[in-house]
């Protein structure tokens, strides 16, 4: 199994709307962090589709270890 990449440290603070489905990014190759920008082809990965329950802010992973996926639940924290 394949490890995904640590885009970053952190999170990515993000607003998301209501209703509209996004592609998080799993592999964490994407030039567009958080979201997918194809570059998993190739791997084992595939972008996580979701669909924002509220229009607000959100914090999505970048780690890529978060048991919340695509939500940040800290898991970064521990990696490096």
């Amino acid at each position: 199994m394949e490890t995904p990449v640590i885009a970053h440290a952190g999170p990515s603070k993000v607003e998301l709307e209501e209703g509209k489905t996004y592609f998080w990014c799993a592999c964490g190759r994407s030039e567009k962090q958080p979201f997918c920008d194809g570059r998993h082809k190739g791997t084992e990965f595939k972008p996580l589709s979701f669909t924002a329950e509220t229009s607000k802010q959100h914090y999505l992973c970048q780690c890529k270890h978060s048991s919340k996926k695509p939500f940040c639940d800290g898991s970064h924290k521990h990696l490096l």
